[in-house]
C-alpha cells in the first residue's frame, strides 16, 4: 500500500478526495431537497396536506362508526 504513495502526492490526493467528497455531499442535498417528502426547508406541500386532512376524517369516521 505505501507504493501506492510513491505514485501520487499524499496531499494532492487527500485535497482531491475532499472536494470530490464535499462535491458530492452537495449534489445529494439538492437532489434530496428537490423531493417532496424530504425537503426539510418549505416543508410538506399543499397536496400533500390536503391528502392528511382527508385521511384524519377518514379516520375519525371510522371511529366513530365503531364506537
Amino acid at each position: 500500500m505505501w507504493r501506492v504513495w510513491l505514485l501520487f502526492d499524499p496531499r494532492r490526493a487527500l485535497v482531491g478526495l475532499a472536494g470530490f467528497l464535499f462535491t458530492l455531499a452537495i449534489v445529494i442535498h439538492f437532489i434530496v431537497l428537490s423531493t417532496d417528502r424530504f425537503n426539510w426547508i418549505e416543508g410538506p406541500t399543499a397536496s400533500n396536506d390536503i391528502s392528511i386532512q382527508e385521511l384524519i376524517e377518514t379516520d375519525r369516521q371510522s371511529t366513530r362508526l365503531i364506537g
